[in-house]
Formats: structure tokens, C-alpha cells, sequence
């Protein structure tokens, strides 16, 4: 639970440096570190018939990947990842009763995934992903058992791998200060698909497996991951206004007119709704078009490629109106406005069809 809880205080403490949500777009790599827990898992053991479950404590996770977004909302990634868990208790059952001896060591798990995963847009400066994936997890354990104080009465062990897969909920967090880099909370389940069996020896002192006391069959193992991150998209630009046209050589009797300034409002995937973000910028727009002797506003709505020609269209359409009725509700009048539409023309950043590049969802405001 206190976990839980510092995962959600981090995702919040993050809210207000988050930039205007960002699809992953190209090459990227993360890490996360966190927690691991893992479940209670059944085992039998052919010498003694000894069944029952091993339990462990909680402890350190690791994780690096290298990934690619293709910039709809669908990434793929490859992880590695080290899982650590301690030793707790091996519960048994034998000749009709239960009992439980204290489990000493340690067990490493080791292991590659290849991951597909999906970002949501929600509409807000944070990105919800779910995923899944299948892969390999290597496990090296050693541990010894203690009965009524006479340690190493019992002990297992050896190094083993078994085929596996996880499940993946997350949110990524783009923060405004570096381009591209989103803070990551993360929670993984991870299932090996096979059980595994080590040696199983009695009064210690030997190597394992050489006293003929048989194995133990263990697995397989589950477990659930919680993790904090940092993700880091490549090759991620900055978003810039384009440089004004120099403005035409005045005649000599001619006044010199006032530099036309843009001003840019972006918007999230499909939508039309003014972020906090784009009032400020629709605000200021008013303001300077006051004081700086503009008689002309021009409003250019813009979409990506990500939508039909005929669907952009009326999209460029309403942004350019929600944008023209903010101006008009911050004092500019309506007859100095001028609103255009151009759907997924005039890109700001060129890309294929069917991409969804957030510099292309935008209103440009231009006072002249």
C-alpha cells in the first residue's frame, strides 16, 4: 500500500511540469527501478514427499529497454530485467501435518523480454499504456533450511530458466524541461510458464545434488513488479514557431508596417478543446493585437495526416472557430478576424500518411 501511494504522489508532483501530450514517435530507451514481490510457490519433493509452498520477502527490481514508437499510440520494446527475492519460510506438509522450517538465501532472476505496448490519449497531460509480452527468465537460488535451530538440515539450489511472459499498466509523464523525456509508474506481472527442478539435499556440507536425496520441483514462479522511471524519446525536437516573413521593403513615402507575429496553439490527437496551455497563448494574442496597431488577425486551423482528408478538413475547421471565439471572448472584435482551414496541408513538420505528429495539430494565430 505504501507503495501504491508514492507511485500516485510522484505521478502527481509531476502533473504540473508536463508538457501538452506527445504520442512516442521513433527510437527510445528507459529505466526503471522499483520492487519486487514474489508470490508463494508451490513445490514438490520426490525423496521425502515433501509438498507445500515456498515464501519470500520483497525486494529490489531492475529494468532497461530499447524501444520504437510508431507514433498512432503503438510502441514495441525489448526489456532486460533483474529481479531479486529473499528467503523467507518453507511450509511443508509430510505424514499428515504441516509445518514450516526458516529459508535462508537469496534467489536472482535474469531475463529479455519482447514487449508490445499502447499509449491512451485521455485528453490530458499524462499518457496511461498497457502491454504485454513473452520471453525468458533465468533463475540462479541457493538456499538452506533450518529446523528447531539446526541450521542446513535441509538445502537446494542451482541455476535453471524457464520460458515466460508479463503483463504491463502503466502512465508516462512527458516533462517540459527536457524534450522527450517522460517520467514512467509502472506495475508488471511476470509468470514463467515452467515449473524447474534443482537438487534437494539433507545435513549440508556436500554440493548439491551429490547425496542422492532426490530434487525438488518448484514453480512455476509468479511475481508483481512495481516501478518508477525515466523514458527518453530520441531525436525529439523542440517545439518552434516558424520564423516570421521578412516583411516587404516599405516605399520611402510609405510608413513602415508592423512585423507580423505568429503565435502557435496546439492541440491533442482528434481534439478541438482548448488546453490551459493554448488560453494563455490565445490570451496574449489578444492583448499584443490591442496595443500593436493590428487591423488584420488571420486564424489557420491545421490537423496531422492521421485522419482522412475529408475528416482533417472539418477538424482544421473547428479549430480554427474554437480558437476565433476565444479571441472575440478576449476583446478582439470579429471583423478583424480572417479564419481559414487547411486540414493536413501545409504540415509544420513533414511525415508520411497516418501519422499522428503533435506540431502538426495546431491553430496558427498570425497578427498583421
Amino acid at each position: 500500500m505504501k507503495l501504491r501511494l508514492a507511485l500516485a504522489a510522484a505521478t502527481c508532483l509531476a502533473l504540473p511540469l508536463a508538457a501538452h501530450a506527445q504520442p512516442v514517435t521513433g527510437p527510445y530507451v528507459s529505466i526503471e527501478g522499483g520492487t519486487s514481490i514474489l508470490n508463494p510457490t508451490n513445490y514438490s519433493e520426490d525423496s521425502y514427499g515433501l509438498t507445500g509452498k515456498l515464501q519470500y520477502l520483497n525486494d529490489f527490481a531492475g529494468i532497461g529497454a530499447i524501444g520504437y514508437g510508431f507514433g498512432n499510440g503503438f510502441r514495441v520494446q525489448i526489456d532486460g530485467n533483474y529481479f531479486r527475492n529473499t528467503g523467507h519460510r518453507f511450509d511443508f506438509n509430510e505424514f499428515g501435518f504441516t509445518a514450516g522450517l526458516q529459508q535462508v538465501g537469496r534467489e536472482d532472476r535474469y531475463g529479455g523480454f519482447v514487449n508490445g505496448l499502447y499509449d491512451f490519449s485521455v485528453g490530458l497531460p499524462i499518457f496511461p499504456y498497457v502491454g504485454a509480452g513473452v520471453g525468458y527468465q533465468y533463475e540462479d537460488q541457493k538456499y538452506s533450511l533450518g529446523a528447531g535451530g539446526f541450521d542446513d538440515e535441509y538445502s537446494y539450489g542451482g541455476n535453471k530458466g524457464s520460458f515466460a511472459y508479463d503483463l504491463i499498466a502503466g502512465v508516462g509523464v512527458p516533462l517540459d524541461a527536457v524534450p522527450g523525456l517522460s517520467l514512467t509508474a509502472e506495475y508488471r506481472f511476470t509468470s514463467d510458464v515452467e515449473s524447474v527442478k534443482y537438487g534437494f539435499d539433507t545435513y549440508g556440507g556436500e554440493p548439491l545434488g551429490t547425496l542422492g536425496h532426490g530434487t525438488i520441483k518448484v514453480g512455476p514462479q509468479t511475481s508483481h513488479t512495481f516501478l518508477l522511471g525515466l523514458r527518453y524519446a530520441l531525436f525529439t525536437a523542440p517545439v518552434m514557431a516558424p520564423a516570421p516573413a521578412p516583411a516587404p521593403a516599405p516605399e520611402a513615402a510609405a510608413p513602415a508596417p508592423a512585423p507580423a507575429r505568429t503565435y502557435l496553439v496546439f492541440f491533442d490527437w482528434d481534439k478541438s478543446v482548448l488546453t490551459p496551455r493554448a488560453l494563455t497563448i490565445i490570451s496574449q494574442a489578444a492583448s499584443d493585437s490591442k496595443t500593436g496597431g493590428t487591423t488584420t488577425i488571420d486564424v489557420s486551423g491545421y490537423t496531422d495526416t492521421s485522419g482522412t482528408p475529408t475528416y482533417n478538413q472539418g477538424l482544421s475547421e473547428r479549430r480554427a472557430t474554437a480558437v476565433a471565439g476565444q479571441l472575440v471572448a478576449d476583446g478582439v472584435p470579429a471583423s478583424e478576424i480572417e479564419t481559414h482551414a487547411y486540414g493536413e496541408t501545409h504540415l509544420l513538420v513533414p511525415t508520411g500518411p497516418g501519422v499522428r505528429e503533435p506540431q502538426n495539430r495546431r491553430v496558427e494565430i498570425v497578427l498583421q
